[in-house]
């Protein structure tokens, strides 16, 4: 018989220990930030096989009912809402520097004129503002627009 220690005290030992470890995370985290993105743009074959290899959405399924809706909403509770407020303050700029090719793209736009309400010519406007924004997002992605 294989002994195996007490499951709870376990639990605690690895919580302690992780959580000491935060700093040593952040700071190899940031230092392997280069790495990362050489490593991850060159593997971007590898990552088109494993998303399209055999079963893969059947394991995704899987492991979605797995985890089930109450651990998806307590861990929400738990640690998502905290996360979400700091993680929306830090990234403001971020936001505002990935926004910025769209303001651009839309302020640049002048709309088809606009008609009586219900009109189905108003829709015109819509697609143009939707076909301006996907060149946009697009450009973004050096892909040709349509």
């Amino acid at each position: 018989m294989v002994a195996v220690k007490d499951l709870a005290t376990a639990a605690q030992k690895w919580s302690r220990n992780a959580q000491a470890g935060a700093t040593e995370y952040g700071d190899n985290a940031q230092a392997a930030a280069q790495r990362w993105q050489v490593n991850t743009v060159a593997a971007k074959s590898n990552y088109q096989q494993a998303v399209a290899a055999p079963g893969v959405p059947d394991r995704y399924a899987r492991g979605a009912q797995k985890a089930g809706a109450e651990k998806y909403g307590r861990r929400i509770q738990q640690v998502g809402q905290s996360r979400y407020t700091e993680g929306v303050g830090v990234a403001q700029q971020d936001w505002q520097a990935g926004f910025q090719p769209f303001a651009q793209a839309l302020a640049g736009l002048t709309l088809s004129a606009r008609r009586p309400r219900g009109d189905r010519a108003n829709y015109r406007r819509v697609e143009e503002v939707g076909v301006r924004l996907n060149a946009a997002r697009l450009a973004q992605l050096g892909g040709a627009s349509s």
